[in-house]
């Protein structure tokens, strides 16, 4: 229970430290609205037509009776709506990540100057195109693993009862926790953390993931929500970082704010 605050701790530190630092938090926007449109463009074309594509997909409700085929197949729309929208969750940060990989870099680091001791912050020395290759190379096996999760919840959620209560709340604690690593990653990575060890930092403590990704899941769920929270939650996953890594932190609201820290 006390990681589990702590980790909604870190979620609310990192919004009221982009609060503080207007310049980061305008820059830390643009990458998460170029994602939402892409992602708005997707949900809105499946809503229009997410029935004819079913339709496609079952020929064999085409000789049912009235109404059983047209029951089906609303169902059918209906879930794969639900499963869209929840891998839409899923991915959205590791998109906005890749994207946004200069912006939320620079982010990172200033809290890292912010709330460091002596003022300073790890960098990588990899160019920028190797970083990137990186991120998308393990963004993309967290997006396996989200999807293998995704299908399993899928076929349980036919469950009677357990489907519509215990695998909704397992589905935002699966995502909270994947939230949680692409969010951390982009510290962690600079400090030369490899996706095997950030997963076994995290899976080490779980409920600090949880606390931190699982409230961040839900908030994503309403529109627009996900764009405004991003540079928080940039810059809370690298206080949480620091807390993974054991290093030391000072409390940057109490601080005098260093001219690293504003910098653009």
């Amino acid at each position: 229970m006390r990681d589990l605050g702590a980790g909604f701790g870190y979620l609310l530190k990192g919004q009221r430290w982009v609060a503080r630092h207007g310049r980061s938090y305008g820059f830390g926007l643009l990458p998460g609205l170029v994602t939402l449109l892409l992602y708005a463009a997707a949900l809105v074309s499946l809503a229009l037509w997410g029935d004819d594509l079913v339709a496609w997909a079952t020929p064999f409700a085409d000789d049912w009776s009235s109404p059983w085929g047209g029951l089906f197949r609303g169902l059918l729309t209906a879930v794969l709506f639900a499963l869209a929208l929840l891998l839409a969750v899923l991915t959205f940060t590791a998109v906005t990540l890749l994207v946004g990989q200069p912006f939320y870099e620079s982010l990172s680091e200033r809290v890292d100057r912010d709330v460091s001791p002596d003022g300073t912050a790890p960098e990588s020395d990899l160019p920028l195109h190797r970083e990137l290759w990186i991120s998308a190379r393990d963004s993309l096996r967290i997006l396996a693993r989200a999807a293998l999760w995704g299908v399993l919840l899928f076929a349980l959620g036919f469950l009677p009862v357990v489907g519509q209560t215990v695998v909704p709340v397992v589905g935002f604690f699966v995502t909270g926790f994947f939230l949680a690593e692409e969010l951390t990653a982009v510290a962690l990575q600079r400090r030369g953390v490899d996706l095997r060890e950030r997963l076994t930092l995290l899976r080490a403590r779980k409920p600090l993931a949880w606390g931190f990704g699982t409230p961040l899941g839900l908030a994503f769920l309403v529109p627009f929500v996900a764009v405004f929270l991003m540079p928080g939650a940039v810059a809370g996953a690298t206080l949480m970082a620091r807390d993974l890594m054991d290093e030391e932190t000072t409390e940057g609201d109490a601080t005098p704010l260093t001219k690293a820290s504003v910098s653009p």
